[in-house]
């Protein structure tokens, strides 16, 4: 009788999902299920009385009253979304340019630019230095008797009596500076590893067809970089949309959480967490909202942005 021996096989590739396993772990306990908490909070109302507190289904009273449709509310959400917007498109439109610009040349073989990663560090070194000491610094050069403020006065650039800290434009305009100063570098080392990442073949051949750099940036560069800037679009939507650690630092007032001039440099999520305190329930629909929003916009960004031209149409009819 022949007996077979069994061998052992040992599935090394079961073990590939405990080291992945912290992540999703991590994932349900602190996102997913916080997010499916926010959506649950949005739909209640929380109020206090005879020193207890109360919670009651409210359906989308929430909504309504963040958006003021409900008399007598005002639609703080709008404000504060308008606000937001028009500071993230400040800092990343001239963001988006300089960082394509700083890309292209430092990637250009033509220049070949000394001491190239020494420019690198100095570019990304402002995206390692903490909110809150760049908030402190640019508070102090900017108020009204700072050195940079006192300085654009001597030169006569701006008014004796101008004051960035009580101007809208002027507190605006710095934050999205602060923003764009912090965050270029970032972009520009995502835009250089898209860049070095194409076939150095493409640019050869260009040259050797008489293109100029012009042509080649527009024709080649771009269209090639469209994977990395669609990542960096969705990624400066997410983080401006949600920006809070600059403006809640740079110019609010002495309650906190209220940007100043007049309200007029508050985030939506300042107004989150301003309402966290006192009424959870719009907080959380505030948070749904923005989540909405963000998502519309990273859809449409992806949509416009994935490259439809070598998806292959399946021709009717007879063999090719």
């Amino acid at each position: 009788m022949n007996t077979k021996k069994k061998r052992k096989h040992i599935e090394y590739g079961r073990y590939g999902y405990f080291f992945i396993a912290p992540f999703f772990i991590t994932y349900l306990l602190f996102q997913l299920w916080p997010l499916i908490n926010t959506f649950r909070y949005s739909t209640l109302n929380y109020y206090k009385r005879n020193g207890r507190e109360f919670i009651e289904a409210c359906g989308l009273d929430n909504f309504k009253n963040i958006l003021g449709i409900t008399a007598g509310e005002k639609g703080y959400f709008l404000i504060y979304f308008k606000n937001t917007v028009i500071m993230w498109f400040a800092n990343f439109i001239p963001q988006i340019l300089v960082s394509l610009l700083l890309a292209a040349w430092l990637t250009n073989n033509i220049v070949k630019l000394k001491a190239s990663g020494a420019i690198k560090i100095i570019i990304y070194l402002p995206s390692v230095i903490t909110a809150a000491s760049v908030s402190v610094l640019f508070n102090a050069m900017f108020s009204q008797y700072g050195p940079i403020t006192q300085t654009l006065r001597d030169m006569g650039i701006i008014s004796e009596k101008f004051n960035f800290m009580t101007s809208v434009a002027g507190t605006r305009g710095l934050i999205a500076f602060i923003l764009f100063w912090m965050w270029y570098g970032n972009t520009t080392l995502l835009l250089i590893s898209g860049v070095l990442g194409i076939d150095p073949c493409l640019y050869e051949a260009a040259d050797i067809d008489g293109a100029t750099g012009n042509k080649k940036f527009r024709f080649i560069t771009l269209p090639l970089l469209k994977p990395i800037l669609m990542y960096v679009l969705i990624t400066s939507a997410i983080g401006g949309l949600q920006m809070y650690d600059i403006p809640a630092l740079f110019n609010v007032s002495k309650t906190g959480l209220i940007g100043q001039p007049d309200d007029q440099s508050t985030t939506v999520a300042m107004y989150i967490m301003r309402l966290y305190s006192s009424d959870v329930g719009k907080a959380a629909a505030v948070s749904v909202l923005l989540f909405f929003i963000t998502l519309a916009i990273s859809l449409i960004f992806f949509a416009t942005m994935t490259d439809r031209g070598g998806k292959v149409k399946k021709q009717k009819g007879g063999k090719h």
